[in-house]
């Protein structure tokens, strides 16, 4: 089965938002480095990345991510993240990409930030 994914592109306040779509991970997380890469190469030293619509995520999707804030990092920047939405109801089942990062250890890697009204506040 292939696996796809979509990155949408936006500028905001002086960041770039990367939102992506779908599963990321070995066939598809080159997608995700390369729109790190452009946007580090046209200028920009701060960038988020929306994870809010992955529905999956395996340790090369991880990998990748760390990989880019590594990038922005030797050039002065910053890399956020948007995590999928955690319901907060009792019992409540954590995402998928939630449990990858725990199960990888990589949550203290990275600021994770709350997308609101265009806004990346960190959580």
């Amino acid at each position: 089965m292939m696996t796809t994914l979509r990155v949408e592109r936006e500028e905001n306040d002086g960041w770039v938002l990367l939102r992506v779509h779908g599963d990321l991970d070995l066939g598809t997380g080159g997608r995700v480095r390369e729109a790190v890469r452009e946007a580090v190469a046209e200028g920009s030293r701060r960038v988020v990345v929306d994870l809010a619509e992955v529905r999956f995520c395996d340790s090369t999707g991880v990998g990748v991510l760390i990989g880019a804030r590594r990038l922005l990092r030797s050039c002065g920047g910053e890399l956020r993240l948007v995590l999928p939405r955690t319901d907060v109801a009792p019992g409540a089942i954590p995402s998928q990409v939630h449990r990858v990062f725990a199960a990888l250890g990589v949550h203290r890697l990275f600021t994770v930030v709350e997308q609101s009204r265009g806004e990346h506040r960190p959580q």
